[in-house]
């Protein structure tokens, strides 16, 4: 018996029905599709990279085809320069206008230029001194310090270097030290005031994974200096008596001692340093009588106090000896003691103070004349 329903009530389940299988067509489509998408994606990964220089060399083929077929429009410049607004053509290549490389883009005469880089040095070398050479400018050509040359070749600031003289040349700024019976990474850097990390850090550094020295070879200690000579005991010596000169400066002062500026005059320290790893004799900077030698608790260590009669005194500190005496007349040059590193000192140098009577100790580079 036909279902005797309205037409207007079957529409909507029509409808209904048929989205339904519209829905589940749709995910089932969906679900080959997945399937077969994460078929391809193991493919790929188990062959990614197979087909790399293949589509490499097709693609630079199709390249160079599609330039020869578009009549050369890859090197007549359009591409490269004259299809950006604002960039002319390129004058490098073939087809560029002058007018183009006129407007200063790109200049149309170029000098190639070689770069060379250098090599890293591994390793101590040897340098034949030439005439005119220089400690400071051979340091320059090989970007070293000045003191890595003066140590690793035993010479002093005052040192003259001779033609055909061969020295030693590190690779980095430091020192070189030969490893002996005992030694380890963290007692080398303490000897000569370094970093272990550095010494470790260095490429060329012959240093087995745990940190294991051979006894003879040779160890580049980046940024160390060699350990101050061994303080001397305090002494005293009298060597100068009753020397007849006059008591009374001039107010012109001679500089006390050769070596080199560590350190100079500011509100927390009331003079100069000048030193000298090698030590060295130190000079009445003027004519006066000594008001002061000996032993100083404040930290001078072995001191000289020198007063040149016209309102100024001189103070000599950290002296290794002292060749003079309370009450001794000096003259200007005379040889007052040694530079050391006695008191409150980490390295030999002199202490240099100008004093003024009724005033604040004054910088000593106001009155010293030129070396």
């Amino acid at each position: 018996m036909l279902d005797r329903d309205p037409l207007h009530r079957d529409f909507p389940r029509f409808f209904i029905a048929f989205f339904s299988y519209i829905r589940l067509r749709l995910k089932s489509w969906g679900t080959q599709f997945e399937n077969v998408k994460d078929v391809l994606v193991d493919v790929l990964m188990v062959r990614r990279g197979a087909h790399t220089a293949l589509f490499v060399h097709l693609c630079v083929v199709f390249l160079a085809i599609g330039a020869l077929l578009t009549g050369g429009v890859f090197t007549s410049g359009a591409v490269v320069s004259g299809s950006y607004p604002g960039i002319g053509a390129n004058p490098l290549v073939a087809g560029a206008s002058t007018k183009d490389s006129d407007q200063g883009v790109i200049s149309s005469q170029i000098t190639p230029v070689t770069v060379i880089s250098e090599k890293p040095r591994d390793k101590v070398i040897e340098y034949e001194v030439k005439s005119g050479d220089t400690i400071s400018g051979i340091a320059k050509d090989y970007g070293i310090s000045d003191n890595t040359i003066l140590w690793a070749n035993d010479l002093t600031s005052n040192s003259q270097l001779k033609a055909g003289e061969k020295i030693k040349i590190l690779p980095v700024s430091g020192v070189a030290h030969k490893v002996e019976g005992g030694d380890s990474i963290y007692s080398v850097a303490k000897k000569y005031q370094a970093n272990a990390q550095a010494v470790i850090d260095f490429p060329f550094n012959d240093i087995g994974d745990d940190f294991s020295l051979r006894t003879g070879q040779t160890l580049i200690v980046p940024d160390g200096a060699p350990p101050a000579a061994p303080k001397p005991a305090p002494t005293q010596y009298l060597a100068q008596q009753n020397i007849p000169v006059e008591s009374l400066g001039n107010g012109q002062f001679i500089w006390p001692a050769a070596g080199t500026m560590n350190q100079y005059f500011s509100w927390y320290h009331p003079g100069i340093d000048i030193g000298n790893l090698g030590g060295g004799p130190i000079h009445a900077s003027d004519s006066g009588t000594v008001v002061a030698a000996g032993w100083d608790a404040t930290g001078y260590g072995n001191r000289v106090i020198i007063d040149h009669g016209n309102g100024y005194q001189t103070l000599y500190a950290h002296q290794s000896a002292l060749y003079v005496s309370n009450g001794q007349k000096v003259a200007k040059g005379d040889v007052i003691g040694m530079m050391g590193s006695t008191g409150r000192s980490t390295g030999t140098h002199l202490h240099f103070e100008v004093r003024r009577s009724g005033a604040a100790n004054v910088n000593p580079l106001a009155f010293l004349g030129s070396r």
